[in-house]
């Protein structure tokens, strides 16, 4: 299957490469050029625009960082929509408004082409391993017709509805990690500032019904107070915003959200917007007087 790839960040580009590893004839394009390279080794073959890797491509994907790229990237003069053959399928990747996404949709209908919201799940750990959870909107036979190509970098693959789905269906992730992220900080903050043995502390609640991703992947850099990147904060601050902007439309109130979108806010405010996201810790940890 031909397959392009716009978007090499943290989770673009080892996604990218296991469409690769999966045998697949794949063209990458990517605003900053360099990012090309390491793929270009690998066997891709980088193209100087959207435009340029989407010509002659079954499936184009893309995994950028908000609404408005992925809009430019689609619809601009050198974008996919210029390039991208009648009957090729456009999968985003990218965490976005679903309503700029049913927009691109329509637009993109008009050249005969279908396009699948997909947004994902699972961190870098998971691009890198191709264990991603993959929220899926649009057509079930267009996601058929995509899922070999799905299958190299995700495990879990559902169909949630119509297009725009997987994009309220990735706020309703977000929305469950930030109370999840709290409440893991608070804990590991309580157990800190009791000064119990917090490793056996942490061995025995995620052995019960507090057991999460985020205790097993996470917990431990909060003990720390050291953030390496897993989902650069800044990111995961747009995610929610995006989150309390559809919940507005809803007229839903989700106050955790919104409690972790100010913290996150802050954060990126005093220079941490590209540390990972279990840096809610920090704050945590500073109201309870532990700043080592």
């Amino acid at each position: 299957m031909k397959i392009a790839y716009i978007g090499l960040g943290t989770m673009g580009a080892p996604m990218a490469l296991n469409i690769l590893k999966a045998g697949h004839d794949l063209t990458i394009h990517n605003r900053t050029r360099e990012k090309e390279l390491a793929l270009t080794e690998a066997g891709a073959t980088r193209a100087s625009s959207p435009k340029e890797a989407s010509i002659g491509a079954d499936i184009v994907f893309c995994n950028l960082s908000d609404s408005q790229d992925v809009k430019e990237v689609v619809l601009s003069e050198n974008g996919v929509i210029h390039g991208i053959k009648p009957g090729a399928v456009f999968v985003d990747f990218s965490t976005i408004s679903p309503i700029i996404t049913r927009e691109i949709a329509l637009e993109l209908k008009k050249k005969s082409v279908e396009m699948l919201d997909a947004p994902v799940s699972g961190g870098s750990e998971g691009a890198v391993n191709g264990t991603l959870s993959i929220m899926v909107g649009g057509k079930p036979e267009v996601l058929e017709a995509v899922r070999p190509a799905l299958e190299a970098v995700g495990k879990t693959i559902t169909l949630v509805g119509p297009i725009g789905s997987g994009q309220i269906t990735k706020a309703i992730n977000q929305v469950i990690l930030a109370g999840t992220y709290a409440s893991v900080a608070e804990g590991m903050v309580l157990g800190l500032a009791a000064g119990i043995d917090i490793e056996a502390a942490l061995k025995a609640v995620s052995g019960g019904a507090a057991g999460s991703w985020v205790l097993s992947n996470r917990a431990r850099n909060m003990i720390a107070n050291e953030y390496p990147l897993g989902f650069k904060a800044k990111l995961y601050q747009k995610d929610l915003g995006i989150a309390l902007e559809t919940a507005k439309n809803l007229g839903v109130s989700i106050p955790t959200a919104a409690y972790v979108e100010q913290l996150e806010h802050s954060l990126i405010k005093r220079g941490y917007e590209d540390e990972d996201i279990s840096n809610i810790a920090r704050i945590i940890r500073e109201q309870a007087g532990i700043n080592d």
